[in-house]
């Protein structure tokens, strides 16, 4: 399974959801969603700044979340910005792999 970094951003609808239901609930309904795209919640921190809330989650694919990044931003409640995340063990696989490539010009 891939690992994947949710930047969300409340809109004002959204934080006032927090408001009022709190953060536990936020974290219930995230791990709810993520459970029924077969993957789980491995973090969750709210913070102060541009970004309210980071999630780090374990998803099966790409197309998984990109589900959820596109249902949740659908909602209107925030916006997403979606990472990919890297262990060190497919950078070394990575930089083991040899390709053909030449340079344009």
């Amino acid at each position: 399974m891939a690992k994947y970094l949710f930047q969300i951003t409340y809109t004002e609808a959204g934080l006032q959801e927090v408001l009022k239901e709190g953060g536990y609930k936020q974290r219930e309904i995230l791990e709810t969603a993520i459970r029924s795209l077969d993957g789980w919640l491995e973090v969750m921190y709210f913070s102060f700044g541009e970004v309210d809330l980071f999630v780090v989650t374990e998803l099966p694919d790409n197309v998984s979340a990109a589900a959820f990044s596109m249902i949740a931003s659908s909602a209107g409640a925030s916006r997403i910005k979606t990472t990919v995340l890297i262990s060190p063990e497919e950078i070394e696989k990575a930089s083991k792999k040899t390709i053909t490539y030449r340079p344009q010009g």
